[in-house]
């Protein structure tokens, strides 16, 4: 069993300092790091808050994904992709289901979908010119709408390796949307392509 929030808090503050501040995490320390480790610090660490707030979208009646789930640039019934704009790194895309659905309650047939759509969309971002990977996250602390992210680490960018590339791209100035547009164009004719669906929420759905 899970330590309780009251352990887990006890348990981490053990190490942290007289302001409640823990040790700095190795990955600072890597090359691909964004930040100089000399006099950065943690923030303190804050007791637990319970219960925890409320995502956005616990109720589906007040949920902007589900508002917006003919907004996008690649849809089918049961999905729909978006562009996410004003980023800095090439391309950030979302997928959504359509309905309202978070990770853990996907009906199987979604779930089997989710995974399948997943390795498509990276092939397909992957084979875009000077674009050397696609990283993909699901976090979900934020809205109760499940959401995967897809973001595009540039070619040539060995800093922007791995775990610390969202990090980067909160850094990077915008990146410019008209290229955007047009590479998120490409990905998603060749989803339609290679697991059908349509570009337009309008549109017949194709096999």
């Amino acid at each position: 069993m899970a330590l309780r929030p009251d352990e887990f808090y006890d348990h981490a503050i053990a190490v942290a300092d007289g302001e409640r501040r823990l040790p700095l995490a190795d990955m600072t320390g890597w090359d691909i790091s964004p930040f100089d480790p000399d006099g950065l610090r943690v923030a303190p660490l804050r007791e637990p808050v319970l219960p925890e707030p409320a995502r956005h979208g616990e109720d589906p009646s007040d949920c902007s994904a589900c508002r917006d789930r003919d907004e996008g640039i690649w849809f089918n019934e049961r999905w729909r992709l978006a562009r996410i704009t004003g980023v800095g790194v090439p391309l950030a895309l979302m997928l959504y289901p359509r309905d309202h659905y978070d990770m853990a309650d996907l009906p199987d047939e979604l779930a089997s979908e989710l995974g399948l759509l997943s390795v498509r969309i990276v092939r397909h971002v992957q084979a875009l010119p000077h674009i050397s990977r696609a990283h993909v996250y699901r976090v979900g602390d934020g809205a109760a709408h499940l959401h995967v992210w897809f973001f595009a680490r540039p070619e040539g960018q060995a800093q922007l390796y791995g775990s610390w590339l969202v990090i980067w791209d909160d850094l990077l100035p915008e990146y410019p949307a008209a290229i955007a547009d047009a590479d998120a164009e490409i990905v998603a004719d060749a989803l339609v392509a290679s697991h059908g669906g349509h570009r337009s929420p309008t549109s017949e759905p194709a096999a």
